[in-house]
């Protein structure tokens, strides 16, 4: 494992650990997966072939570390945030800085991405129970049954 990869891992871990619970392995699976895709999209196709497979594999490793109701959120910001972070890195730091950017920005944008669709899915569920409560009769709870089923 060369140097730059594991100060590449190290800089993942780090960067997600100030976020909790799937949050984090959206994070890191994210940015593992954009450093992985980078690696093996420039060995197949050159610069374009990195910042391709660093999209896949940010979408990826993002989607794989999500909650189930927010995988695709976490797949989009996984796999625009490590293409995007590839780009730039490489303007910057050529092909190392290529791979730092993947793994920073496929981790940066699952995690954004895990943590939109789970507010997402509260509101949801804020709008799922304001309803029950002006419909009284129709909930889940044994008490607020029809006559018949009680």
């Amino acid at each position: 494992m060369k140097y730059s990869s594991m100060l590449l891992l190290s800089l993942g871990l780090c960067a997600s650990s100030a976020m909790a619970g799937s949050t984090v392995e959206a994070g890191v699976g994210g940015a593992l997966g954009g450093a992985l895709g980078t690696v093996v999209g420039e060995h197949l196709g050159g610069t374009t072939g990195a910042a391709i497979g660093a999209g896949l594999g940010g979408a990826a490793g993002s989607a794989v570390g999500a909650d189930k109701r927010s995988r695709t959120e976490a797949a989009i910001g996984g796999g625009l945030g490590a293409a995007g972070g590839n780009v730039i890195g490489q303007q910057v730091g050529g092909s190392t800085g290529g791979l730092i950017g993947a793994a920073v920005g496929g981790g940066a944008g699952g995690a954004l991405g895990n943590s939109y669709g789970a507010d997402d899915d509260s509101d949801k569920h804020r709008r799922h129970d304001k309803h029950h409560r002006k419909h009284p009769g129709k909930g889940h709870y044994k008490n607020e049954w029809h006559k018949k089923h009680r």
